[in-house]
């Protein structure tokens, strides 16, 4: 049973969290409690509603994965503090989290009365409209005299207390699994009568590349279908929205092939399979030309490598040079650009061009697959819809798009044996697909395959929790030229510096391996080092600065960082040593590269290895259907993309992407073409259901019209988004640009954010659309520059 302990307070010292330590540790045989803070969240906003920030939506997302929730909450003024209130407002209006969860109620406080006003406030607020939880009766546990409650190890000393905390908590567990069981999801897949909300021709799981392409294809098949994601609208598209937009492309069959089976190595893959992939690839120009409308694709080796342009990469086309038939591997665009989203944005818009034949339900996270008990054929999906479970008819087929588990640490644990990992891609891309096909027998592949990317062998400065790693590519020799190493848990050397990581591998006895994820790595460096990177120009990310941990002694600096004050030290000395004698006995990086560490101070900056996507997930075969432990098809379900992908071993960049577009096309074609299923259960259905199912959530309205102008404003529209078309309101008079409103977009909140609340005014204060783009948000800023010089070009010229 696992539990979310929620710190109710963002001070950065707590009793409460003390609290919840001790019942983390105590109780650990019991009930797993996560202790989780709310002090980096932002004050709770309803404009922000629609498009919560990623600290929230991973509160939200852990709060609803959870067995149930353990309050603890200091007493202000005789009230909850105003943080918690405000987390409780985010969660009672994003996705309703609490809903059906059992909630328990404790508390520290420094005076005798132990938070009681608070608690009896907080049960209060709790009972409110649009929370939904269940919070354990009685059982008040409150702490007071908290100074004195505890021992130098943050043990309760008690022992009353301690038996009475017991009691509470065994009461609890008991309380968890009553609501658990009365709220559980009904076992669709056994049920004798089955109700149905709504029918589709096909349904596919996850809108990202792959389930974008599948579902434009089964709409061309005559299907009706229906996209869903998990995903609120500016968040969908997966890891395509983040993604180089670069897709692997072939010269030659029998050349690309053998690349292909060289970065396999050992690993068996279905040679059918392998052929289809690898012929996909080898036709992917005519598949641009005729299924995505672009005229001219780009190739990146004509333009970037051998060609006038500058690229992230020469090394990106091929990665494996040494390897058989390399030199038959290039890459396509859709234009000249990267990271900009124009894949995506053509994929989305050829599913906004069926509207007619394709709902897209978004926000609406796939909860289990519906089986036929008898004949194992896939009949639907039941999805949570506005907050409810609605069951939904497949007629012909399932597609499962729903990307890996790069946010499921449970999985990334078991399946990764990392610690954790720092995902740059989508944050929705929870492993539900995984869960979903194990429950009706698929077989599993490629579990412990997954891709990095970045600097230093893949890794990325540690985001905070909830949020993505910032990738870098750009190169940055200032990371191994100095006094300046990465630290691994113990404090040695994790790696050689200077060595060029393909997708995060490090070549390891004749292959190319990610490294043993570290828990805490850490960037160490002196005085001299730190000097270097602030007289540099353009540095890559600044950010890291701001955030250095620093000690005048190795020791401490070991202190600070849970690293061994022993080994840190020996390493520090072996690595002057090094730089001193001329070459490096350790990891062997160029000893020009290496300069002797000064008496301090000392600086530590955190890393975290950084996952592009997992590849692990059901099998599947040349014809996308997914298969059983017998290797048999599934009946009626398919599946395409990263959920189960075709990579493992050794990857080449653009791989997955191809893959998507693919394997996309066979699974939508074939799920439309499948005969309608003859359930062996009996249904009833379309049934009325009180939730409102709705249509296509990101069909384009006649919503312009519907925007109010006034005096003088006027509104520009552009289609250069990361989430597509960006509409702004303009108010021009007497010369001068007086106001910008952004009244619609979908950019992603972590990549465009910062654009959307910063260029207006830049705009206005400049009284012109010309401004700089914002840093990191380059593709948002050029979107709504684009849209304010549109509403300007509508300003009459006496204006």
């Amino acid at each position: 049973m696992k539990v979310i302990g929620l710190v109710g307070t963002n001070a950065s010292v707590s009793y409460n969290r003390k609290l919840l330590q001790f019942m983390q540790r105590h109780f650990k045989d019991e009930v797993e409690i996560e202790v989780t803070e709310i002090k980096d969240l932002p004050l709770f906003n309803e404009d922000a509603v629609s498009n919560p920030p990623a600290s929230v939506q991973a509160l939200n997302d852990a709060v609803k994965a959870a067995d149930g929730v353990i309050l603890a909450t200091p007493e202000y003024d005789h009230a909850i503090p105003a943080a918690l209130k405000s987390v409780i407002e985010w969660l009672s209006c994003i996705d309703h989290p609490f809903r059906n969860k059992a909630i328990m109620i404790v508390g520290a406080s420094l005076g005798a009365q132990g938070t009681s006003r608070a608690q009896i406030q907080l049960r209060e607020t709790l009972d409110a409209p649009g929370i939904g939880g269940y919070v354990l009766p009685g059982n008040e546990f409150l702490l007071s005299h908290a100074t004195q409650a505890f021992d130098d190890q943050g043990w309760l000393k008690d022992t009353k207390t301690v038996a009475f905390l017991e009691e509470c908590v065994a009461h609890f567990i008991d309380y968890a699994k009553l609501i658990e069981a009365k709220f559980a999801p009904q076992a669709v897949n056994n049920c004798s009568n089955l109700k149905w909300n709504a029918s589709y021709d096909v349904i596919v799981l996850g809108f990202g590349a792959a389930g974008a392409s599948a579902a434009r294809f089964a709409a061309d098949n005559h299907a009706k279908t229906l996209l869903v994601d998990a995903a609120p609208n500016g968040h969908e598209g997966g890891n395509v929205r983040y993604a180089g937009q670069v897709v692997a492309t072939g010269t030659d069959y029998d050349q690309l092939l053998a690349y292909y089976q060289a970065m396999l190595g050992p690993i068996d893959l279905d040679e059918d399979l392998l052929a289809t992939y690898v012929h996909g690839m080898v036709n992917m120009r005519d598949y641009f030309k005729t299924y995505l409308d672009v005229k001219d694709p780009v190739s990146y080796n004509d333009t970037y490598k051998y060609g006038p342009k500058t690229g992230p990469s020469d090394a990106l086309a091929p990665e494996y040079p040494e390897f058989p038939g390399a030199k038959a591997f290039d890459l396509t665009l859709v234009h000249e650009g990267f990271f900009d989203a124009a894949l995506w944005k053509n994929l989305r818009q050829h599913v906004l061009d069926r509207a007619d034949n394709i709902d897209v339900w978004l926000d609406s996270p796939a909860e289990q697959l519906i089986q036929d008990p008898e004949t194992k054929a896939i009949l639907g999906v039941q999805i949570k819809r506005n907050g409810v479970s609605v069951n939904i008819r497949a007629r012909n087929g399932v597609v499962m798009t729903m990307g890996g588990f790069e946010t499921n640490q449970k999985y990334i644990q078991n399946y990764l044996g990392a610690p954790h990992l720092a995902p740059i891609g989508s944050l929705y891309n929870r492993g539900d697909g995984i869960r979903m096909a194990e429950a009706v027998g698929a077989d599993m592949w490629h579990m412990h395959s997954y891709e990095g990317l970045g600097f230093l062998a893949g890794m990325t400065f540690a985001p905070k929790p909830g949020e993505r790693g910032k990738l870098i590519l750009a190169p940055w020799p200032d990371l191994y030229t100095g006094s300046i190493f990465v630290a691994g848990d113990d404090g040695s050397r994790y790696f050689r510096e200077d060595e060029p990581n393909r997708h995060g591998r490090l070549y390891d006895h004749g292959t190319w391996r990610i490294p043993t994820a570290q828990d805490h790595a850490y960037l160490i460096f002196d005085q001299a080092q730190l000097d270097q990177f602030k007289q540099a120009d353009n540095l890559p990310d600044t950010t890291f600065l701001d955030h250095l941990v620093k000690a005048n002694t190795l020791a401490n600096l070991a202190a600070a960082t849970d690293l061994d004050p022993a080994v840190l030290e020996k390493t520090v000395s072996d690595f002057n040593s090094f730089a001193q004698n001329g070459e490096d006995f350790s990891q062997h990086r160029d000893a020009k590269t290496m300069r002797a560490f000064g008496n301090g101070p000392f600086y530590a900056a955190r890393l975290e290895a950084g996952m592009l996507n997992t590849q692990g997930g059901p099998r599947r075969n040349a014809q996308a259907e997914i298969l059983d432990v017998n290797e048999q098809p599934i009946p009626h379900l398919y599946g395409a993309g990263e959920l189960g992908g075709a990579n493992a071993n050794q990857y080449a960049g653009g791989s997955n992407l191809a893959e998507c577009l693919i394997f996309g096309k066979i699974a939508g074609e074939n799920a439309a073409k499948q005969t309608p299923i003859a359930s062996t259960v009996p249904v009833e259905g379309p049934t009325e259901t009180d939730v409102q199912l709705g249509g296509n959530d990101i069909a384009q309205a006649d919503a312009l019209s519907e925007i109010e102008l006034g005096a003088n404003q006027y509104l520009g529209v552009s289609e250069a988004g990361i989430g597509g078309e960006v509409v702004v309101r303009i108010t021009y008079t007497n010369n001068t640009l007086q106001k910008v409103d952004i009244v619609r977009q979908s950019e992603s909140e972590d990549v465009g954010q910062a654009a959307v609340e910063q260029l207006p005014d830049k705009m206005v204060a400049a009284n012109t659309y010309d401004v700089d783009s914002i840093s990191g948000a380059s593709t948002s800023s050029r979107a709504i520059k684009s849209a304010v010089k549109n509403a300007l070009a509508k300003v009459p010229v006496e204006n």
